[in-house]
């Protein structure tokens, strides 16, 4: 079996923690492509990019093997690889630091504040954990464990070398991590907890909440305990045994417990991407596992605090801060 060849290395260091766009021209039997720029022309059309990338060839900014500069008039190439950073539009600010939790050669726990996206996604890009943590902490490798909604605050793990990725990947694959979430919510007397709750849910791509499909076959399982209530609000511990889109939140509505800021449960709502007055009030609080690569038996626990919790009257106005407040020690980034 022919092995396919190395990818060379890419000629672009990373832009504000973000990889350059790497493709790799595929083969053209009927020779449909004299040039590159009427390859490129076809594979980005019908969208803006098929002008951006046109602009990008003109500006010597698309780049192949060793940073020699590719123009649309080049000859097509199969099996070649080209680079090239997109351009992004400018993205809200998150004003709200990461804080290191554990830091080894291996592994970076951080506590990710609410509204920060954990990986590019969509139209969070730079304003992500992975891409600040790159560049601030100096880690143009570093690569997610796992991923934490964006509106969830709380524990992440990645990974710091390429050699261990996938070790500490598997380890959320094989549900061999221990995780805890606290979150806030209405109390209601006449929910018996703690109960497991499991059911169906299913994600419909390009629909933005999850939904409990009635008698399916279940495929997500929540233990909720109530822990303590304060005027009407209850304070839980969750605990995930399966890792369903929005399973907790679900999991919570459907008890009729909807999680207090929760912009999609039970009903969806559109607040601007820089309103951080009503955060989710979930916080991944406990992270536990055996280290895969150095053997090593970790529990991390957050730093972070549920700020409903401490100033509900003031949150329920709409006044009160945009984010879990940091109660333990940890570098500010």
């Amino acid at each position: 079996m022919r092995r396919r060849a190395p990818v060379p290395p890419s000629p672009l260091p990373q832009r504000a923690g973000i990889d350059p766009v790497r493709l790799r021209l595929p083969p053209d039997p009927d020779g449909a492509w004299p040039d590159l720029g009427g390859y490129l022309a076809a594979h980005y059309a019908g969208g803006p990019g098929a002008e951006a990338i046109a602009r990008l060839l003109a500006a010597g900014r698309v780049l192949g093997p060793a940073g020699r500069v590719l123009r649309a008039g080049d000859p097509y190439e199969p099996g070649a690889y080209l680079w090239f950073h997109r351009d992004l539009p400018a993205e809200p600010v998150v004003p709200f630091p990461v804080r290191v939790v554990h830091r080894d050669p291996h592994l970076l726990v951080v506590d990710k504040p609410h509204f920060l996206a954990t990986t590019p996604r969509g139209s969070h890009v730079t304003q992500t954990a992975l891409a600040r943590l790159r560049e601030e902490l100096e880690l143009p490798e570093l690569s997610p464990a796992h991923r934490l909604d964006r509106l969830t605050a709380g524990l992440v793990m990645f990974s710091i070398r390429p050699a261990d990725r996938g070790a500490y990947q598997l380890l959320f694959q094989r549900r061999q991590v221990h995780k805890e979430y606290e979150a806030l919510a209405p109390y209601d007397p006449r929910i018996d907890l703690p109960r497991t709750v499991r059911s169906r849910i299913e994600k419909t791509r390009g629909v933005i909440a999850a939904t409990e499909v009635p008698g399916g076959e279940p495929n997500a399982e929540s233990l909720i305990e109530l822990t303590g209530t304060r005027g009407g609000l209850g304070r839980y511990r969750l605990t995930p045994h399966t890792g369903r889109t929005h399973q907790l939140r679900v999991h919570m509505n459907g008890l009729g417990l909807p999680i207090l800021g929760d912009p999609v449960y039970p009903r969806v709502t559109d607040p601007a991407p820089d309103d951080y007055r009503r955060p989710l009030q979930l916080l991944a609080r406990v992270l536990a596992f055996t280290d895969p690569v150095t053997g090593t038996a970790h529990r991390f626990e957050s730093g972070l605090a549920l700020q409903a919790w401490h100033d509900l009257p003031g949150w329920e106005a709409g006044t009160g801060p945009g984010s879990a407040t940091g109660v333990g020690a940890g570098e500010n980034l």
